[in-house]
């Protein structure tokens, strides 16, 4: 994420005919446009106001959304884990090796159930654990749509999963944690797998961190 102080602000443009007609325009250091539009003129101003204020506060912009750093940190905290762990595969598939990512997916398999709202528990976990593997975070599936039952585990998935923010509450890492140290049935996992599993799961904390 490459963050800028160098934001140039124009003027609001109407485009006639359009759904949205009045669209705020901005440019970023990396010389590519930034632009929204609105259905008026006067929600068009507004934005580009708070735009601006933000410029004004010295607040930096992110070169590739165009968001001023504290528009970027509200989104990113409402990021599901889940979401951030299908993009984390998404983005190192091609530099990963066939092993790897067969480690990668176990892990992120094992630990996403577990990152879960309170009470939110799966009635076939089996199911929801094949759709994570095979499906989610095996990049290779993507072209083809999930089996029905696979969509349905995913679909509860998505809705159910927390935020990236609540790992910096300890019951919850400490809940991860304890997930791969386990195998699907409960029973302790051998101390390899675990440490091969957790090693994965601070590699994709450290996107968290970046």
């Amino acid at each position: 994420m490459a963050l800028s102080y160098n934001v140039r602000f124009w003027e609001i443009r109407e485009r006639a005919g359009r759904r949205k007609p009045f669209m705020v325009r901005r440019w970023t250091v990396s010389g590519l446009e930034k632009s929204e539009s609105f259905m008026t003129v006067g929600l068009a101003d507004s934005r580009r106001s708070k735009l601006m204020t933000a410029a004004r506060d010295g607040q930096p912009f992110d070169e590739e959304t165009g968001l001023p750093a504290s528009e970027l940190r509200t989104l990113k905290q409402r990021t599901t884990w889940y979401d951030l762990a299908h993009e984390y595969i998404d983005d190192r598939w091609a530099r990963t090796p066939g092993n790897t990512r067969r480690t990668l997916a176990d892990a992120l398999a094992t630990i996403t159930p577990a990152l879960m709202r309170p009470g939110a528990t799966y009635a076939e976990p089996r199911v929801l654990r094949r759709a994570l593997y095979s499906w989610a975070f095996n990049k290779n599936a993507w072209e083809q749509e999930p089996a029905d039952d696979w969509q349905h585990a995913l679909d509860w998935i998505k809705h159910n999963s927390l935020p990236v923010s609540s790992l910096a509450e300890v019951d919850v890492l400490r809940r991860a944690l304890d997930a791969l140290s386990r195998k699907l049935d409960g029973k302790p996992a051998s101390a390899k797998t675990a440490r091969r599993k957790r090693a994965a799961f601070n590699e994709a904390l450290n996107t968290v961190v970046e």
